[in-house]
């Protein structure tokens, strides 16, 4: 099974994003269940943030991305805003690969930490990040970050965040 994964993980290119992948990264979350924020997120972060964001893609087809930062008051930590994998490409080590990739980068040298903050229903998300802290032989912390009642209209779940680390160097 690892072969068959490692071989499907090598048929696609990982790279910093352009302002081109801006919109192919909001098309392919509005065909999914993440919360879609407005097109031109995308294309920002792709154009100020590319050195800690990622695509990946076959045959010059986004099937993948990670939008993340490091956050001013915390030079330590990478805070993944957002993963998106297509459809046909989940369960194959995509979004890990990325995650993993974007961590051997030279502009998250200082990173001790990765954070992200998910919902108690996003499973998937769950697994991403218990993973990477099992791939790091580190601790995965789980605490509230936004309760449900900060978000209007009461129609947004409360946000944990997840705290990898410590990474090593």
């Amino acid at each position: 099974m690892a072969n068959k994964t490692q071989a499907v993980l090598d048929t696609f290119s990982m790279s910093k994003p352009t302002t081109s992948d801006g919109t192919p990264m909001w098309e392919l979350v509005k065909a999914s269940t993440l919360d879609l924020n407005s097109p031109y997120k995308y294309i920002m972060m792709c154009e100020f943030f590319s050195e800690t964001c990622i695509v990946a893609k076959e045959k010059d087809k986004l099937v993948g991305f990670v939008t993340a930062f490091i956050p001013p008051e915390k030079p330590d930590v990478l805070f993944i805003w957002q993963v998106g994998v297509d459809a046909s490409q989940r369960g194959k080590g995509v979004a890990s690969k990325m995650l993993n990739e974007l961590l051997r980068r030279n502009a998250c040298k200082n990173v001790r930490f990765v954070e992200a903050t998910v919902t108690s229903t996003n499973a998937a998300s769950q697994s991403l990040f218990f993973k990477l802290a099992r791939e790091h032989g580190t601790d995965c912390d789980v605490s509230e970050c936004f309760p449900e009642e900060l978000f209007p209209n009461g129609n947004h779940e409360a946000e944990f965040t997840y705290r990898i680390g410590p990474l090593s160097e």
